[in-house]
This record gives structure tokens, sequence and C-alpha cells, in this order.
């Protein structure tokens, strides 16, 4: 299927070569550079558009309305993944189908009855649009989202379209375990490492070539293309891009949180730790019942985490102060993301005085494995708790991340 795809790729990466100015403080998404081709590939055909509220160009428009003011752009239906496509849906909460009152457009929640487009919801269109601000972790809904959409519109052919977009965390940044596809789940679809360090846009590459990454129930006859961007580099954190951090959820309000998402997300599951999920900051505000600051500190101290320090921090809350400690970055470089969940469930072991994950349900089990994409990990904490080798599972994971790093480069757009 690569073979297939890889002449609209390279068109698109040839003329917005060529047209495209280069600019030294903005990287052009992938909607930019679409609008810059004056969207030919889309010209004269029924669009959809699957996207949310960070589905906006480089000046902070949002997607919605780029498709809608362009002349040649038939947009006919709106998408929408969890939170819905302005995000204000909550967590979890199933979304039904709707009509947006601001366009008029109908909208077919994609998390609600269905999570994969039905051949009725897509009989109106020609193409599908997929413009999708990622979080670079695995189990964050919205690539999940675009892989079903991808089976549905290749088994009815339709076209796909993928916006290009940055990876927050970067492009070189791999770390956590890598997915077993015994747990394939909506929070875990694709096999790559927790961190895996791709563009959204070169997932959907892997998966449109990959057998195995999609579940397709007959021949794919729809054709993928990935719009790529033009100014962004492996290298380059959001912070890097100049660009604006629109909210992807309520619980990712910027880029500190996004960070805080892979390193706290997984630890603060199941076990005890809370991760500020509700506070001014998201997956970086840790409290433990009954522990001071200064207890979780040195107990954090003590595991010499690489890339990162904990300071104490009191926040006001609508039932008063609240005492936790901040994770605070102070080398990404050396950071490995996720490798504080695991001290964080170890800890909790010794903070509790009894093996909590032992005692879990079964359900709580396997919702964690399907987050965290394997089984090897709860195996190890639920039977040894406070003895639960750590170290040992982080040199593990960083061997199948150079795994994956030398098996992915194939893909890569950048």
């Amino acid at each position: 299927m690569l073979n297939k795809i890889l002449f609209p790729f390279s068109f698109f990466l040839l003329i917005a070569s060529l047209i495209l100015p280069t600019q030294a403080s903005a990287v052009m998404l992938g909607i930019d550079v679409l609008e810059e081709l004056n969207f030919s590939t889309i010209k004269g055909k029924r669009v959809g558009l699957l996207t949310h509220p960070a589905g906006v160009n480089n000046k902070g428009v949002s997607t919605i309305d780029v498709l809608r003011r362009a002349k040649n752009v038939r947009l006919v239906a709106l998408y929408g993944p969890e939170h819905g496509i302005y995000g204000d849906e909550k967590a979890n909460i199933p979304i039904e189908n709707k009509i947006d009152k601001r366009t008029g457009l109908p909208v077919y929640s994609l998390y609600g009855k269905y999570r994969k487009p039905t051949p009725e919801m897509l009989s109106k269109i020609d193409v599908m649009i997929v413009d999708l601000q990622d979080v670079g972790c695995r189990s964050y809904t919205y690539v999940s989202c675009m892989i079903r959409t991808m089976e549905a519109c290749f088994e009815n052919g339709k076209d796909v379209v993928v916006l290009d977009r940055p990876n927050p965390l970067g492009g070189l940044k791999i770390d956590g375990p890598m997915h077993d596809m015994k747990y394939k789940s909506y929070v875990g679809m694709i096999k790559t490492p927790y961190v895996h360090g791709l563009t959204i846009g070169e997932i959907a590459r892997i998966a449109a070539s990959e057998p195995t990454w999609l579940e397709l129930s007959k021949k794919k006859s729809g054709k993928l293309y990935v719009v790529p961007m033009k100014g962004w580099k492996r290298n380059m954190l959001w912070t890097d891009t100049k660009l604006k951090w629109v909210p992807t959820s309520p619980a990712i309000p910027n880029f500190e949180a996004v960070v805080g998402y892979a390193m706290t997300g997984l630890g603060c599951q199941i076990g005890g730790f809370q991760h500020g999920y509700g506070t001014d900051y998201p997956f970086r505000f840790l409290t433990y019942k009954d522990k001071t600051p200064a207890q979780i500190i040195a107990a954090l101290n003590a595991k010499k985490i690489p890339g990162l320090t904990f300071k104490p921090l009191t926040i006001k809350t609508k039932n008063g102060d609240k005492q936790g400690v901040y994770v605070n970055v102070s080398d990404y470089k050396t950071l490995n993301p996720t490798e504080l969940s695991f001290h964080l469930m170890q800890i909790a072991c010794v903070f509790s005085g009894k093996n909590v994950f032992a005692e879990s349900k079964n359900s709580d089990a396997d919702l964690f494995n399907k987050h965290a994409g394997s089984e090897a990990w709860w195996k190890e904490i639920s039977t040894k708790g406070r003895n639960a080798n750590v170290p040992l599972f982080v040199n593990n994971f960083k061997a199948s991340c150079e795994k994956f790093r030398a098996w992915r480069e194939k893909y890569l757009i950048y």
C-alpha cells in the first residue's frame, strides 16, 4: 500500500517546497499548505471534516472556517472525536449526532453510539479531511479516531486527506512500553511505544501501509493523501514552533499539561497518587493522601529520575488551600517521560504499607494494561509491590524504543 500513497505525498511536498515562503518564526501546518495549494486535491469534491477546536491554521483560524470560506471547497459534513468539535464535551461521555448551530452542517459523533463512521455517515461525502492535534502519547484517543475513520473510508471508497500537525513532544523523543496488540483498544490502537515521536500524518502513512494497523472488512479502495507541514523539524517541541496552543481537551489546556500527561497519566491512574486533574496544573501537581509535599519529594528524589526536579506547591481550590508537589522538567533531553509513572506506582506501595495493586479489581488491571499497552509491568508491580524493579523495566523500554526508532525510519516525513 505504501507505493500507492507515495505519489500524492511527494506531490504535496514538492509543490509546497517550491511555492511556500520560508518563515523563521512559524510552522506552516497542513491546512496552511493545503490552502496555499488552492485546495487542489479536494476541488470539486464533497468534503467531510474530522476535527476539533485545536484544528486551526497557523493564524488560529478554525479549519472549519478556512474550508467554508474557500470558493472551490464544498464542505458538507463535520465529524467529532472525543470531547466534540468544540471541545466542550466531558471525557468518556458518549456524544450524540446533531446539527451545528454555527454552520448548519450535520455533525456526526465518532465518540457516541459509533466510533467508526457508518456507510450512512459517509454517504454524502467524497473525501474525508482529518485535522486533529495529537499530544504524542499512544493512549490519547484522537489517533484511534483517525484510524477507525480511515478504515471506514477505505471500506467505502472514500479518500482520506490528513492535514499534518506537530507532535508537541517533538519527533525525537520515544519512550515507554511497546504496545502488545493483545491489548489493542481505543486507548491503544497503534503498535508503538507509549511516547512515539510521530506526527499524526506519519501515523496515517504507517497505518495505510502496515496490514495489522487497520482492520478492514473488505478490500481497500480509498486513497490516503498526507499534506505535510513546512518548517517543522523533528527536534522541535511545541514551544519551538511559535504556534499558540489550543486546548485539545479540557484537561490539556497548555503545553505543560501535554508533557505532564506523558509523565503521570499512567502512574496516577490507579494506586493512590493524584496528578492535579481539575486544577490549574493538570498532570503536574502530585498529591498522596496523608503525605506532605516534603515526604513525596524525599521519596521521588531518592529515585534519581533523570530530567526532573520536584517543588512544593500550594494551590487554591474551592475547598481551600491544597498542598502538593509540582513536577518540573529540568532537562528534557535526558527525560524518559513515562519513567516517573512507574516510580509513583512503586512508591504508592511504600506509602500505603501494602501492595495496593495486588488488591485491584481485574477490570482496573485490564484498563491499566490497555493504557500501558502491555501487561508486563502490571505483573511486576502486582506481585512484587514495593520491590518492583523499575530500573530494569526502564532499560527494557529503552531497548524496544531504539528498535522502533530504526523500524519507523522508512515512514518519516521530516
